[in-house]
């Protein structure tokens, strides 16, 4: 499913509409009416993101009526949406705002993730930060890229391959179940650097351009993780779940680690597997 550069251009010129009109009005704006908490206090949505989703969501809708559209408010209202995935010839998945606690916070560190997937296979995926207007993109049949509006696109590889003490990455630690956490707490001296943006999206595009070497999702939401997934295997790395199953969109339980090369993936893995799983 190749899309055409007309086609792709089409696509993100949507998103960054969506993210001039829909999204930057609103930051650092919001009233406390325009927050709200879904599953917890640091579980936040936004009018922003409603609003964002809302006309991706439209304009995906009018360039691909055939695609199932899998957004992340939506599948909130709706939770059997998901489980369409692995059943769609053609889905794309959105989260409007990733990092949506950093957003209501007035923290410039949020972005819009976007992933077409076939059969749960991701197979184009951009990550747009809105605050500086650029994002990254690839393809089943593309290598990874950081894109600027009038400059030339600029090629991303994902790091070389470094002992484990040298290694950067990112663990959401609150989110790993709490008789577990201390156990993956325990890992972290470990590494040069173990840490959270609290946003897959920035985590991801760090990770693609080379500025880390490690990402373990908790909790594998394909909104948060499947773009993410393929920009980094395009730019030279390995993700796959601890159990070593492949990375699938419609899987949303397990531990899943994406790292700069098999190598580094084998080796996070023997720390992370005996904690974690």
């Amino acid at each position: 499913m190749p899309f055409t550069p007309a086609r792709e251009a089409q696509i993100v010129n949507l998103i960054r509409r969506a993210a001039r009109t829909e999204i930057l009005p609103r930051f650092r704006a919001l009233s406390e009416a325009e927050v709200t908490a879904k599953s917890g206090p640091d579980d936040l949505v936004t009018q922003a993101d409603t609003a964002a989703e809302a006309m991706i969501a439209r304009g995906l809708g009018a360039l691909f009526p055939e695609a199932l559209i899998v957004g992340e408010e939506a599948a909130e209202a709706d939770r059997s949406l998901p489980d369409r995935i692995a059943e769609a010839e053609l889905s794309f998945i959105v989260d409007p705002v990733d990092g949506t606690w950093n957003f209501a916070r007035g923290l410039p560190l949020f972005g819009v993730i976007l992933a077409a997937c076939r059969f749960g296979e991701p197979v184009w995926a951009m990550i747009h930060d809105p605050v500086c207007d650029d994002w990254i993109s690839a393809a089943e049949d593309r290598p990874t890229r950081l894109e600027r509006p009038g400059r030339p696109h600029r090629p991303l590889r994902m790091g070389p391959a470094r002992e484990i003490a040298e290694m950067s990455g990112f663990v959401p630690l609150s989110l790993v179940p709490e008789d577990r956490r201390p156990a993956v707490a325990a890992l972290f001296p470990e590494f040069r650097r173990a840490t959270s943006l609290r946003c897959s999206a920035h985590e991801y595009r760090l990770l693609a351009q080379g500025h880390a070497d490690f990402c373990l999702g908790v909790d594998p939401k394909p909104w948060d993780h499947a773009a993410g997934v393929l920009l980094c295997r395009q730019a030279g790395g390995y993700a796959a779940f601890l159990d070593g199953a492949p990375y699938t969109a419609a899987r949303r339980e397990g531990y899943l680690l994406t790292a700069a090369s098999p190598d580094c993936w084998a080796r996070l893995a023997e720390r992370f597997g005996p904690v974690a799983v």
